[in-house]
């Protein structure tokens, strides 16, 4: 496995891992990763270059995307490249603008990791602010959606079975008390993975999958909880080998499959 010493949580992560990839088990892949800029997003495009990836950086804030940029092309041998993109504003039209851009520099997609969402209010329903509620939806659940929907024939048109993997959230699975449309949007993310996932069952040209990470270090989470340790959380780092294995070849028979970060089995039941 690749050691990077200027990763050093990833380094010191790998060891615990449930799933040990092979060195560059996504050699030549192309992977687009949405909120690429930082927390998890960050943790997984710098972890997929590691292992051979070539990384699309989709997201908002173009100066966190350069120094993910700036580091995957000064320690692996990978090409990436920064795709600056507000989620806010994600309509058919700019998708398509970002389709031709990916087909120009690479061709075809091989992976798809929808990271990016926002947090929103935690308030009562009954006091959520309507405007509010309908960023978080669009963010969270439609600009996934639309993103999906205009990517897809790049996904489908070559030989490897591409994956999709939505990154979704305990509160997406089990609805809890004023976490409002993040909850709300998550388990949107949840129905499409379910939904899309049987459409290419039977096909078997595309994987699709989600991840309920669990508490990680990440500003948003930090937001969420602002009386916690940050100490006292799992680096993202920790949580990577589900993220490896998803878009490595060797996980191409699973999909419509709900995983835990924190309690997976790995793909021999260890």
């Amino acid at each position: 496995m690749p050691a990077n010493p200027n990763y050093p949580e990833l380094a010191a992560a790998q060891g615990h891992w449930r799933y040990q990839p092979a060195a560059n088990c996504l050699q030549g892949k192309n992977i687009l990763v949405t909120g690429a800029g930082s927390g998890i997003g960050a943790a997984a495009a710098k972890t997929y270059a590691c292992y051979g990836a070539n990384v699309l950086l989709l997201g908002r804030t173009r100066s966190h995307l350069e120094s993910v940029f700036d580091w995957i092309e000064a320690n692996t041998d990978t090409q990436a490249v920064i795709i600056p993109c507000d989620l806010r504003a994600l309509d058919d039209d700019s998708a398509q603008a970002l389709v031709a851009a990916v087909v120009e520099g690479y061709g075809q997609l091989d992976g798809l990791l929808h990271c990016a969402s926002t947090l929103g209010p935690k308030v009562p329903v009954a006091h959520y602010p309507p405007e509010q509620w309908a960023e978080v939806m669009h963010v969270n659940a439609t600009a996934p959606f639309v993103l999906t929907h205009a990517l897809l024939p790049l996904m489908l048109d070559h030989p490897r079975r591409a994956s999709i993997v939505f990154v979704s959230s305990t509160v997406g699975r089990q609805g809890r008390a004023y976490w409002g449309a993040y909850a709300v949007s998550k388990h949107a993310l949840e129905g499409l993975m379910e939904v899309l996932a049987d459409e290419h069952e039977t096909a078997g040209n595309l994987r699709v999958n989600s991840v309920n990470p669990g508490a990680t270090r990440t500003a948003m989470r930090a937001l969420a909880y602002p009386g916690e340790n940050p100490a006292d959380v799992p680096t993202a780092e920790t949580k990577m080998d589900v993220f490896v294995y998803l878009m490595d070849d060797t996980s191409e028979n699973l999909t419509g499959a709900a995983l835990d970060a924190r309690d997976w089995a790995g793909p021999n039941g260890e």
